[in-house]
């Protein structure tokens, strides 16, 4: 989030248009089934889909009934079915069975597919081997931007990492690509590009091409956009594995922000009723806390309580036209600042009680620690207890792969030790969690012969081999020097990624 106040921030380019155009295409794809028709929508796209079209949009374009898409169809009298999915193969086959039902019953009706953001030829063969490909029409809405704030936009796939970085799946950099370019002929032709990884260098080169194709949409307009920079997640796994310290982070370590809100349950409210959130700039409470170190937040709220009690009791000393004035002006927008107010002191304190309940000041003194590459001994005992006390799966995993990331992997008999109490405190079917770990480089293991120095080497040449394997071992308890360290040193260089243009 840019700070607002800093004369040297740039105003960043109406982003407003991106949903515009969704919404556009979006009506667009609905009435080329006219007629009144029910909707299936994933899971997954409810959220993105309520900040596009709400409700109301979509009933104006006979949309009569909406469903979610689950593991069994509801029953609908409709005609028409309308599908808004990703390009899943498990959303295919439950596509195809209602297809397949309906032709075993007899019941004749038109379906349609859209897929978001772009459909995959895997999808359109699983219909094909099921028999319905031919009895269905299939779409695609180009939703591959999405506006959660004045200056933050968000392709929203959750499944993207998983498949890029554990399944090794290129599926979606075209979909990046396509990003790139509608960002590039909406506001204007990109400075330069710059990226680090793997996936950057592809999604550019794929950009690049697909940019030759349209010869350049955007060429000619003012750029609104000055450089782009493309970073692989894999190339800084330790930033998305510290504790998150400010407001916004810690509202979405406690409650998960989605698509831009939250969902504050009773706790919070006061109340027996969930609210739902939106956090944005137009949040006036929310924008001049959320990049606050948490400790300075209570201060701040409580100054601001006290200045709203001062604005209300102003009342005291109006006239009749002050007042009047004051109702029809002011009096709305104060009453939901302190609703707002109140939403966000109740935040705090769920937050303070989970954070006091989770030893934070522990936790952060450990993961200080590990970057920092003193008393790792320390840390991995605090893992232990942490593991051991059950207080958390996840932050459990997560101060795991932050000791594996900075050690350069766990010495063999910490990684056992630690996976065997894991498994242990959270159940056998965390195997596979940690086979995926290994298998995308979050928690690994040092393999044998990687802590063998010169010294050990010349050592084990003058003793006999039961004292070289004592030594051995000895060596193998000590972890090899982290490349971290190192590494992170290197980012306070001018020049750490690698120019594209």
């Amino acid at each position: 989030m840019a700070f607002a106040g800093r004369r040297d921030v740039p105003e960043a380019p109406d982003f407003g248009i991106l949903k515009r155009l969704a919404r556009d295409q979006l009506i667009y794809l609905l009435e080329q089934l006219p007629g009144k028709k029910d909707l299936f929508i994933e899971p997954d796209l409810m959220s993105p889909l309520d900040r596009i079209a709400n409700v109301s949009i979509l009933k104006q374009h006979e949309v009569d009934k909406l469903y979610k898409v689950e593991s069994r169809p509801a029953p609908s009298a409709s005609d028409q079915f309308c599908f808004l999915v990703r390009p899943r193969i498990k959303t295919m086959r439950y596509i195809a069975d209602i297809v397949n039902a309906d032709k075993m019953s007899g019941r004749s009706r038109k379906y349609k597919i859209i897929f978001s953001p772009q459909k995959f030829y895997a999808c359109e063969m699983v219909l094909e081997e099921e028999g319905v490909f031919g009895d269905v029409t299939c779409d695609e809405w180009s939703f591959y931007l999405l506006p959660l704030d004045e200056d933050i936009i968000s392709m929203e796939l959750p499944e993207f990492f998983r498949d890029y970085f554990l399944e090794g799946d290129h599926c979606w950099i075209n979909s990046i690509a396509r990003a790139l370019q509608l960002l590039n002929s909406l506001y204007g032709p990109f400075g330069k590009a710059y990226g680090i990884g793997r996936c950057a260098k592809m999604s550019y080169e794929l950009w690049r091409d697909l940019e030759e194709e349209s010869e350049g949409d955007g060429q000619g307009r003012k750029p609104e956009i000055g450089n782009i920079f493309l970073m692989d997640r894999d190339m800084d796994y330790v930033t998305a594995l510290c504790s998150q310290v400010v407001y916004e982070g810690l509202v979405d370590d406690t409650f998960r922000i989605k698509c831009g809100s939250v969902d504050f349950g009773p706790d919070v409210t006061s109340s027996d009723k969930s609210i739902k959130v939106l956090l944005n700039a137009q949040d006036k409470v929310f924008s001049q806390i959320r990049n606050e170190h948490f400790s300075s937040v209570f201060g701040f709220l409580s100054q601001k309580s006290r200045n709203l009690q001062a604005q209300y009791d102003r009342r005291r000393s109006m006239d009749i036209k002050q007042m009047k004035n004051f109702v029809s002006q002011e009096l709305k927008g104060l009453k939901q600042e302190h609703r707002l107010l109140s939403l966000h002191i109740g935040a705090c304190e769920s937050i303070m009680k989970k954070k006091t309940k989770q030893d934070f000041q522990e936790m952060i003194k450990a993961e200080h620690s590990l970057l920092e590459g003193f008393d790792i001994r320390e840390s991995t005992s605090f893992i232990e207890e942490h593991i051991d006390r059950q207080v958390s799966p996840i932050e459990s995993l997560r101060l795991m792969c932050l000791l594996s990331i900075t050690e350069n992997g766990l010495i063999p008999k910490d990684y056992r030790s630690l996976k065997t109490q894991y498994l242990q405190s959270y159940g056998p079917e965390h195997l596979l969690t940690f086979h995926n770990l290994k298998r995308i480089g979050l928690l690994t293991e040092q393999s044998a012969g990687e802590t063998l120095t010169a010294v050990e080497s010349k050592v084990s040449k003058l003793v006999t081999d039961r004292a070289a394997g004592k030594i051995t071992d000895a060596f193998n308890s000590l972890a090899r020097k982290s490349n971290f360290r190192a590494i992170s040193k290197k980012l306070g260089s001018p020049v750490w990624m690698e120019s594209m243009t």
